[in-house]
């Protein structure tokens, strides 16, 4: 059969078929019907392709149809900490932002997700309120290695670890020693570590003064803090022929190691956050610990080359790091108040803004956001609008504006660095295999499925 034949063989087989003069594509953006049927992309057929009979079509008009974010870094919180966040309201804000699968963090939920009876917690916690898709990362702490193995085979995606301490007694960092341990034994099954990589060294010989002025926090988490770690974790990698990924990468000091690490054939990739690509140091008022996250937000040059190492590969993708808190947390002072951004639901337009005025197209957000997230999880049925991936799309306006009214945000606690600012990109609706799970501010019930990594 040809070509054609086998798309129109397709199509005839869909049960919805989605059309938009944009369509982004492994192959670039077009006009295309995207044919669905039984929530998997059966086809992506000419933008005029007849109908099928029994089909329902929606038509997006100039609207863009791309692929549902993954995002592979968010702090749900639930259980034991749900007054921060909760998978109700985490997956409906991303829902709202354009992110149809995520992947949670083991810590800062009671109990962390370390074992095996952990996780199976967390999983029954999350079964019936999970808007979107959702996997777990597990995580590993000096105590846990004979955990690491059970909990792979229990369907993680790969463990999270610290190299600086984590700001939660539950979830205590590693040292070299215990680095060297959990990675040899994550390595013997070919897993994932992730790391927060700060040198804990370096950070207590930083100046450490109290108060509201954000130079005074920016001080106390120095670039060469990020930098120490990675290099300590690259010959960790090394060595023991390992994979690795670099969690919110904050420091372009670092970014020369990285390199030279991938060209040598190290396994590491690396990510950054939409706060990173953003916002800057320089515009952080005095007080406003909604900004504070570590590693910290850096100065506009630094800015310009994370930006630079997204454009030629050095860094791979980009994830939230959606680390919420309750208000009363946040207070003026940053030596104290807690550390993390919220970010689920405005990460696309933010970095989309932001992404547009430097020359770059969706389809390079796409990429970041979904495509190389995708990867770094192993989700193989995510990430791109093709035949055979789940029917996972965000429809988004790239040309329209609104202001950021924290009234409008769907996470728990409303505290946000983006307040008042103008952002280009409106999700008008998101997808979930081939259902629409959120348009105009309303949601469907939960549809989304909790993931294991696939072998």
């Amino acid at each position: 059969m040809s070509e054609n034949g086998a798309a129109a063989a397709d199509l005839t087989a869909a049960d919805l078929v989605l059309r938009s003069t944009r369509v982004i594509t492994p192959d670039g953006t077009r006009a295309a019907s995207v044919a669905v049927a039984a929530g998997t992309i059966t086809a992506v057929a000419a933008y005029d392709a007849a109908v099928p009979p029994g089909a329902r079509l929606v038509d997006l008009g100039d609207d863009v149809l791309l692929p549902g974010l993954v995002d592979t870094h968010v702090h749900v919180n639930d259980p034991g900490r749900t007054e921060w966040e909760g998978f109700w309201t985490a997956t409906r804000a991303a829902a709202a932002g354009g992110i149809t699968t995520l992947v949670d963090m083991p810590l800062n939920s009671l109990p962390p997700t370390t074992t095996v009876d952990n996780l199976r917690t967390k999983r029954e916690v999350a079964a019936d309120k999970a808007h979107i898709d959702v996997g777990f990362w597990g995580g590993a702490l000096p105590d846990n290695v004979k955990d690491l193995r059970p909990l792979h085979d229990a369907g993680v995606f790969g463990f999270k670890a610290f190299l600086s301490p984590s700001g939660v007694d539950e979830f205590p960092h590693l040292d070299d020693e215990q680095l060297g341990r959990s990675l040899a034994e994550i390595a013997g099954f070919d897993g994932l570590l992730i790391v927060h990589a700060e040198d804990p060294h370096h950070l207590e010989s930083a100046p450490q003064q109290s108060g509201p002025k954000y130079a005074d926090f920016l001080a106390s988490r120095p670039r060469h803090a990020e930098d120490a770690a990675i290099g300590r974790l690259i010959a960790q990698a090394k060595r023991l022929h390992a994979r690795v990924h670099v969690l919110h990468l904050s420091s372009s000091d670092a970014l020369p190691l990285i390199a030279a690490a991938k060209a040598e054939g190290v396994r590491v990739t690396v990510e950054t956050c939409p706060h990173y690509l953003t916002l800057t140091a320089e515009e952080v008022p005095d007080g406003a610990s909604e900004f504070k996250c570590c590693p910290p937000i850096r100065e506009a040059a630094n800015q310009d080359l994370l930006w630079q190492a997204l454009a030629d590969g050095t860094i791979d993708c980009v994830v939230t790091d959606h680390s919420p808190s309750t208000a009363d947390l946040k207070t003026a002072d940053f030596a104290t108040a807690w550390g993390g951004i919220s970010g689920l639901q405005l990460s696309l337009p933010a970095v989309w803004t932001a992404a547009r005025a430097r020359g770059h197209s969706l389809e390079d957000v796409v990429r970041w956001m979904s495509t190389r997230t995708a990867q770094l999880a192993g989700l193989a049925c995510k990430g791109a609008i093709e035949a055979g991936r789940d029917a996972d799309f965000a429809v988004l306006a790239p040309d329209e504006t609104f202001t950021v009214d924290p009234a409008q945000l769907q996470h728990r606690n409303r505290v946000t660095a983006y307040a008042g600012r103008t952002l280009y990109g409106v999700v008008k609706s998101t997808w979930l295999r081939g259902e629409r799970i959120a348009a105009a501010g309303e949601f469907a019930e939960p549809k989304g499925r909790l993931l294991d990594r696939t072998p």
